[in-house]
């Protein structure tokens, strides 16, 4: 069964181990649907955190996924903690993308530096679970069996961070060239305003 998502499932994936004393990273069926896998057993966690580091073929599909231009680095440094069945996991992503700048069209090169505050909860926890944390501050990704997959995990927590509507250099000339007002300019419709006059 493939691991459930924040966002969109990819559909490909290549499987890499953990560093040698890190919680152990196995490789079941289905786990091979997503692009970035990197699935982790519950029951072989450690205290050492875990280093996911995508490569450049990993990259390329997942750019292809999220509409990118490219990922040039894309890796997270993530602690797991276990909360009964539940697993928590918290840590930091970085990446270094090129997307489309969302007025004129042209590369914009992006880093990206991001928390990350994941809980990974079994299917078959009830609603009434109580959980001593405020509300939204992790989010819940379901999984079945012991098995979840930290890579995907990481893969959406990435595509959440991408800004659509980021801009460029040029996209102040692309809107004058466009017509746009400057309350149109600032909307989510001002890329396709801006292609429509080119």
């Amino acid at each position: 069964m493939p691991p459930a998502c924040l966002c969109r499932q990819g559909r490909r994936a290549r499987q890499q181990g953990a560093s040698r004393g890190g919680p152990r990273v196995v490789t079941p069926a289905g786990f091979s649907r997503v692009e970035f896998s990197r699935p982790i057993d519950r029951r072989h966690l450690t205290a050492r955190p875990i280093r996911l580091e995508a490569t450049a073929e990993e990259r390329q599909v997942l750019a292809k996924r999220f509409g990118l231009i490219a990922i040039h680095r894309l890796e997270a440094e993530v602690e797991l903690v276990a909360d009964g069945e539940a697993v928590n996991a918290r840590g930091r992503l970085g990446a270094d993308i090129v997307q489309s700048c969302a007025i004129s069209g042209d590369p914009l090169p992006v880093t990206l530096d991001e928390p990350i505050a994941l809980r990974f909860l079994p299917e078959r926890a009830t609603e009434e679970e109580e959980v001593e944390l405020e509300e939204s501050e992790l989010d819940e990704i379901p999984f079945s069996g012991s098995v979840f997959d930290l890579g995907e995990a990481v893969a959406q927590s990435l595509s959440l961070a991408i800004d659509p509507y980021a801009t460029g250099p040029n996209a102040e000339q692309a809107r004058k060239d466009a017509g746009l007002s400057d309350e149109a300019a600032s909307g989510p419709f001002a890329a396709l305003a801006a292609l429509k006059k080119k």
